[in-house]
């Protein structure tokens, strides 16, 4: 990509272009887009509310600007050559970035420095050409345009007045004398034909192939000196741009070249293909400007593609801020949109809802108030020169964050740089110092706003390990007192700077820079290094070939991530499960598939890999990868080493500026004046030359070269890139805006790219999504199944409401506050609230989950559907401050009522407020798109999410209880008190008292989570105490979700086992919506303990006759459940109880084997298996008393066993022989105790009397195996929820 299009065929020059840009003064003074634009946005800024996004400092700032504060069109006056065909010229977008806010005026009385500023020309096809222009003041002198200037002054005076006037008349409030002096003021400041002399700005621009930032900056200062100085140039000046254009090659990966400036030589070098890429921009200006703890925070917004807006008054810092946090991020690129300086007339792009990093040039008058962006929600806005930043929420740690910004300060305090920023360098420190400094402490997004008395240095000086350092550094005599931001060593340079020539100094100065950029890049990258240093394991090599590997591109997972993941330390989870999504991290990881040899290896890879194996070899020797173990950098010496040898040691010198074959009379030389340049000797270059010679003949030679230049520019132009590329655009169909003129037709063509690949990235999210929620079933990965993680899903559900913040903000015309969605919320609301006048809307359904025409039993009144309560319960949560919060919150808890799509759609229904809200093109416009894109959300209610519950745990939520009394005789008649106590994952209520006789009441308590158990009982009070509950239901009246809890046994004394309580178990219901939405696909958990085992004891008869075969079979499958468990990550198992206590869990398991060939009881009496224990357990204890135990394992079993018994006896809680059964088996399992126990029972005689001789107890094999089984369980730690073993203590 040496120059953008084939680089096969570019020949390694130095520079592609010279151009010359500025006031043509054959058509005149042209207003350029920008006013046109700002006046037509002024006038409609009441109507329509377009563009409300261009910053103005006043109302109509433009419209009444003074002719010389307006700007003009500027035109690209000169080229040369015409044309290369390796990098064609694109005269539209150099055009803009030359001179981005077109021509500006000047008179004698303004300053006029000339200025710096490097810009980039992405194409769409992701490849670069670096730009470099230096615009410096000229005196016209066409008359045409002096006295056009004075004519604009007379019209805009005029205007001036009448507006004024107008505005005015009427008003006599004291601010009315105030204007009329500003009147008076922009009078005295306008231009006289006769008085002043005027000045407009030119352009001098080099566009070359890579990014040698110093060198070109050199260049085009000393053409500049040369046009300015007294005394003509030794030469021409064709005879240097000649020279710069043709004679002077880039240099060799891993060299370093001289060539000759107007004046003074210039060097530049070119790292090798072992080092890190080529990069040339001061990273000490950035970290002056912003601060490490900022500068980190925007390099993680980066790395999690945020949209990024930096924002300044100069474009130089635009371009160095976006090139430093991109070029930091080696070995990942930035995939989107990247424009560094966006020119006046693409302001529409801050529309684009996808990531971009842009720079927007502020005019120095606008705060960030004035300024109103489309999009917010997941923005990160960079103030450069106010030393500000407003980050996204929820952003997520850097991992090892402190040690990192810990490490970076030392390596710049040892340069002399205050951490926290040197704020001499931002314009507003006065702005900063009337900021009062109660406004930055409420300010809490404001990451570290360096103000006067700057605590994070206070923080760093006490910081012992800081504090060791400085008193080192302090000892090699660089002074670190705060604000001190030039060292000591930097200060003894320039005492001996008088001694030496001035080339030396300049380049020591140059050298400093060097060695700096290269220590922080350094550290930099070696996080990477050490974060991913096993990433290769986890790459999912294709198993079938390229081609049709690029065809399923989309449906492939390239990379484990599951397994990547729970490698890594837990604090690292947030920012790796986010970064894992990206696209860079997509594009790296695909670029690693297509290289499998060194030989093709893109570059950056290649460096990568080789940095990651050494890192490996080192922790072979001390393991401390998989720890959160910080490792400092190590590779900083080698890499300074590498360019102070290069800079040391010259290895290449180009040809000198010679004279050229030029007619007599060419190359007049007047001062002050930029000449106009002679084309024929410009056009083309010398027939031949040593270089070009060189590299001419031999393909390989070719091959080699293209390698070179793809060293240090991140892209690949042959056919692998357009490979990646293709396989890539997945998320964003646009890659680049075309930097083209603003016309309707274009804007309308990216607005449509725009809207596509926003569906496009709903499906693939949509579907990812519901692929990690299904285990993966749908997707052959050649892994066994991987089940999500809880980060993973927040992650992924995070990115979906970054998605609809995106999609919600596009072609947006109207917004309150932050977030897109939310704001069009609101405004659905505020037009509910109308309509109904206060009362419940039409559009409100009822959801009811359970009623049947048939079933007389009693049932909870359904739920409402509905779009704005759902708003209010968010509305209600006191702990969430933004709307940001709130939109996110709201998407969360509709997720989880499955009523997204639902929700969306009511939304949308409202055509009225779309339109008032929306720009034609938006799209939530576009119908067809609006369909589909509701339709991948309704794929979601295949899947159960809990995202809501289990992240806002500590709110407050009404739990419905509704308690279905058996039908048989005695409900109405039941005379005790009873009690109900719900348990969850999060918590339980503690015992609610219910009033006698009411089945139905509501509770509100603290988020308990999904819910796991119900305790019910009464106090045996009155003459009935005896009652038959059919079952229990709960409802979480904000979420919706309704458990059913199956009890079908009496509660009482003398009926069934005489329990006054009961735990049961219980689950979740699906509900039967409309038959538009998918049934749930996703496998129910485990049911509540049925009634027919629970009535085992009271009616033989209905007893199931299992075999001993289906009980083993069943024993295994419980004990293998919770076994699975605990093989699950931690955030992912579900309840324990349901596995011990559920329709197919341990208890009930072991309930039958002990059911198995039980004695049938004579008639009335029922006896139950705690009958047994109980008699075994008298047993063991009269042969403890004499003492005829046989040897002491065996005895100290049976004392187990015994006091086990006895404790579940004692209990205060009326809890019945069943409950005690299940609060045994339950003990065992904790204590890992059970094979013990079913060992001593099945050696007990007391089998001999209670089981017939085909009992399963009674068959040894049968029992061995058993206990082998529950042996399984003795590796868990098994913790017990509260409600199962309340009142014990053992």
């Amino acid at each position: 990509m040496s120059g953008g299009g084939g680089s096969s065929s570019a020949p390694g020059r130095f520079a592609d272009y010279f151009v010359i840009s500025g006031l043509d003064t054959d058509t005149g003074l042209e207003p350029d887009e920008l006013s046109a634009l700002c006046e037509y946005i002024q006038a409609s800024k009441a109507g329509e509310g377009v563009g409300r996004f261009i910053p103005s400092s006043a109302e109509g700032e433009n419209f009444e600007q003074t002719p010389l504060r307006r700007t003009f069109k500027s035109k690209v006056l000169a080229h040369y050559p015409e044309n290369v065909e390796w990098n064609a010229f694109d005269q539209d977008a150099v055009g803009m970035l030359c001179m981005p806010k077109g021509l500006s005026f000047k008179t004698q009385s303004d300053p006029r420095d000339p200025q710096f500023h490097s810009f980039i020309i992405t194409r769409e096809d992701g490849s670069r050409t670096f730009g470099f222009a230096l615009t410096f003041f000229e005196e016209v002198t066409s008359k045409q345009i002096c006295s056009a200037m004075q004519t604009l002054y007379h019209m805009h005076n005029a205007e001036y007045d009448i507006i004024h006037i107008s505005a005015t008349n009427g008003r006599d409030d004291p601010d009315c004398a105030e204007d009329c002096n500003v009147t008076k003021l922009q009078r005295f400041n306008s231009y006289d034909i006769s008085r002043d002399t005027l000045y407009v700005s030119k352009c001098i621009c080099l566009i070359a192939p890579m990014s040698f930032m110093t060198a070109c900056k050199k260049v085009l200062e000393q053409l500049h000196r040369a046009v300015t100085s007294a005394q003509p140039p030794p030469l021409p000046l064709e005879s240097y741009i000649y020279n710069i254009l043709y004679e002077v090659p880039l240099p060799p990966a891993g060299r370093s070249l001289k060539f000759s400036g107007v004046y003074v030589p210039i060097v530049c070098q070119r790292p090798s293909t072992n080092e890190l890429p080529l990069f040339d921009f001061p990273v000490q200006e950035v970290f002056e400007l912003l601060g490490v703890e900022n500068v980190v925070q925007l390099f993680t917004c980066a790395l999690l593609e945020f949209q990024i807006l930096l924002y300044s008054q100069h474009y130089q810092r635009l371009m160095t801020v976006a090139e430093t946090i991109t070029g930091l991020m080696f070995p990942f690129q930035w995939q989107h949109v990247y424009v560094p300086i966006l020119p006046a007339s693409l302001l529409h792009f801050l529309d684009a809802p996808v990531p971009y990093l842009m720079g927007l040039h502020s005019n120095g008058l606008d705060d960030r108030s004035k300024l109103e962006l489309p999009q917010e929600a997941n923005l990160c806005f960079v103030d450069i020169d106010n030393h500000f930043i407003e980050l996204p929420e929820d952003l997520p740690q850097f991992p090892n964050k402190l040690e990192f910004i810990q490490e970076v300060s030392e390596v710049l305090m040892s340069f002399g740089i205050p951490p926290e920023g040197n704020l001499h360098c931002s314009e507003s420190v006065s702005k900063l110092k009337d900021l009062k400094a109660a406004d930055l402490v409420s300010d809490k997004k404001n990451g570290n706003l360096a103000g006067t008395a700057l605590n994070s240095f206070e923080l760093l000086k006490e910081n012992e390990t800081l504090a060791r350092i400085q008193a080192l550094v302090k000892r090699t005599g660089v002074s670190l007192e705060k604000g001190s931001s030039r060292s000591a060593g930097v200060e003894v340079k320039e005492e001996s700077s008088g001694r030496k020539d001035g080339t030396a100094q300049c380049d020591e100065r140059e050298l400093r820079v060097h060695r700096l950029n290269i220590h922080v890049r350094e550290v930099f990258a070696s996080r990477f290094t050490q974060m991913f240093a096993d990433y290769e394991v986890f790459v999912i090599q294709p198993s079938q070939d390229k081609e049709s590997w690029f065809t399923n591109r989309e449906q492939m997972q390239n990379f484990d991530k599951a397994s990547f993941l729970s490698d890594q330390p837990e604090p690292y989870l947030p920012f790796l499960s986010r970064f894992l999504e990206t696209q860079m991290f997509a594009s790296f990881i695909d670029n690693k598939i297509l290289c499998h040899d060194d030989d093709d290896k893109d570059p950056v890879l290649r460096v990568f890999d080789s940095r990651v194996d050494k890192i490996r070899l080192l922790n072979v020797r001390t393991p401390t990868l998989r720890t959160s173990m910080y490792q400092k950098c190590t590779s900083i010496e080698e890499a300074v080493k590498a360019i102070e040898l290069r800079l040391s040691k010259i290895d290449h010198t180009a040809i000198h500026p010679h004279l050229l074959d030029m007619k007599i009379g060419q190359g007049k030389y007047e001062p002050g004046f930029f000449p106009k340049l002679q084309s024929d000797v410009l056009s083309t270059g010398p027939a031949t030359n040593k270089w070009t010679k060189r590299n001419a003949p031999a393909q390989w030679r070719r091959k080699d070269r293209q390698k070179q230049h793809t060293e240090h520019l991140r892209l690949d132009n042959d056919q692998r890139e357009k490979y990646i590329q293709e396989a890539r655009n997945l998320g964003s169909t646009i890659r680049q805006p075309k930097l083209s003129n603003l016309s309707p037709s274009v804007i309308a063509q990216t607005n449509w790219k725009f809207v596509e690949g926003l569906l496009k990235e709903c499906r693939n999210k949509t579907k990812r999504m519901l692929v990690e929620k299904m285990g993966r079933e749908a997707v052959e990965l050649g892994h066994g199944e991987v089940s999500i993680t809880g980060v993973e899903e927040n992650t992924l559900i995070a990115s979906l409401c970054d998605l609809l913040e995106r999609i919600w903000s596009h072609g947006l015309l109207v917004k309150q506050g932050k977030s897109a969605l939310w704001s069009h919320l609101l405004h659905y609301q505020e037009n509910r609230r109308r309509i109904a006048g206060g009362s419940v809307g039409t559009s409100e359904i009822f959801l009811d989950s359970e009623r049947r025409r048939s079933d007389p039993n009693p049932v909870m009144p359904p739920l409402k559907i509905s779009l704005v309560q759902d708003m209010r319960h968010i509305q209600n949560i006191g702990e969430i401050k933004t709307d940001v919060g709130k939109a996110r919150a709201w998407v969360r808890l509709s997720m989880e009522k499955k009523l997204l799509s639902r929700h969306l759609k009511q939304l949308l229904l409202d055509h009225e407020l779309t339109k008032k809200l929306y720009k034609r093109y938006a799209f939530l416009r576009c119908d067809d798109e609006k369909e589909q894109f509701l339709y991948h959300l309704l794929s979601f209610n295949a899947v159960d999410y809990f995202c809501f519950t289990n992240v806002f745990t500590t709110i407050l939520i009404p739990y419905h209880i509704l308690i279905v009394p058996g039908k048989k005789l005695g409900g109405s008649m039941f005379t005790a008190n009873p009690w109900i106590c719900l348990s969850g994952e999060l918590g339980e209520t503690g015992v609610l008292q219910l009033p006698r006789n009411v089945f139905e009441t509501t509770h509100e308590c603290q988020n308990l989570g999904k819910l796991t158990t119900v305790q019910i009982g009464h106090d045996n009070a009155g003459l009935y105490a005896k009652w038959l509950v059919e079952h229990v239901m709960v409802r979480n009246e904000i979420t919706g979700h309704t458990y059913k809890f199956p009890c079908g046994r009496w509660l009482g004394k003398g009926m069934d086992d005489g329990s006054l309580e009961r735990v049961l178990v219980g689950d979740l219901l699906t509900p039967n919506t409309e038959t538009e939405e998918r049934p749930c696909r996703t496998p129910p958990l485990q049911h509540s303990p049925g009634m027919i085992r629970r009535l085992v004891a009271i009616s033989p008869s209905s007893r199931p006759k299992f075999n001993t075969g289906q009980i083993q079979e069943a024993t295994g499958e419980a004990v293998n459940g919770i076994v699975k468990h605990f093989h699950k990550p931690e955030k992912e198992r579900g309840s324990l109880t349901l596995l011990l206590c559920g329709e197919s869990g341990l208890v009930a398991a072991l309930e039958q084997v002990f059911q198995h060939g039980f004695k049938s009881p004579r008639l009335f009496k029922s006896i139950f298996i705690w009958d047994f224990l109980e008699k075994a357990q008298a047993h063991y204890e009269a042969l403890e008393l004499n003492d005829s135990l046989p040897e002491e394992d065996w005895r100290k079993r049976a004392r187990n066993f015994c006091r086990f018994i006895s404790a579940i006896n004692g209990t205060p809680r009326n809890i019945g022989k069943d409950g005690k059964f299940q609060m045994f088996v339950c003990l065992g399992a904790r204590d890992h105790c059970l094979h013990h126990w079913i060992a001593l029972l099945a050696d007990c005689p007391i089998i001999a009397q209670m089981y017939e001789e085909t009992a399963l107890i009674k068959d040894h094999s049968l029992v061995n195996s058993l206990i082998r089984v529950l042996q399984t369980l003795q590796e868990f730690n098994i913790t017990l929820e509260s409600s199962l073993i309340k009142g014990i203590n053992i």
